[in-house]
């Protein structure tokens, strides 16, 4: 008797553990963010696309003139799958064309920080209306031609009861 309730015990336990397989979190490919599509314009070069994007995920040996930028994120059991598909074609080493096939979708933290930027331009608004003069733009004002000379470093004496290696100045 004991025997038997060790068993079903033991398969009752397996049946209830079978459904509870841990899925990953699948993310492949070149995360991008909008505003780094947008930094991609005709007449770049190859090297400024890469600093910008990074290296392509496809760069197809038999079309040396289009490099895709692809992402894919599977989140555990959920179906969703998040897409974004970029496409930069080339005509020698200058961007020709920028195809967004996918965008991807604003992400949590880029929400947030749009927020805050926003809600800070609005406050600097606010300010500069009640104070009644128009919004401060960010100053941009070009360094000064020629940089103050520096003080001379103070000379500090020696601590008592260390000798000096060169005699003070005055003879003494």
């Amino acid at each position: 008797m004991r025997r038997t309730l060790t068993i079903i015990a033991a398969t009752a336990a397996a049946v209830a553990l079978c459904g509870c397989v841990y899925r990953p979190t699948i993310q492949q490919g070149n995360l991008l963010q909008l505003d780094e599509i947008e930094q991609v314009k005709v007449g770049m070069t190859r090297s400024q696309v890469r600093y910008i994007l990074g290296t392509p995920m496809v760069s197809d040996p038999f079309e040396p003139e289009r490099w895709d930028y692809v992402y894919t994120l599977q989140r555990g059991r959920d179906k969703k799958i998040d897409r974004a598909h970029f496409v930069v074609l080339f005509d020698g080493d200058k961007v020709r064309e920028v195809d967004r096939l996918d965008l991807p979708e604003e992400t949590d933290v880029a929400k947030r920080v749009r927020a805050e930027r926003d809600k800070r331009a609005a406050a600097e608004a606010k300010a500069a209306q009640s104070s009644g003069t128009p919004a401060a733009k960010p100053a941009t004002t070009a360094p000064p031609a020629t940089a103050p000379a520096a003080p001379a470093p103070a000379q500090t004496p020696p601590p008592a009861g260390t000798e000096s290696p060169t005699p003070p100045p005055g003879g003494g």
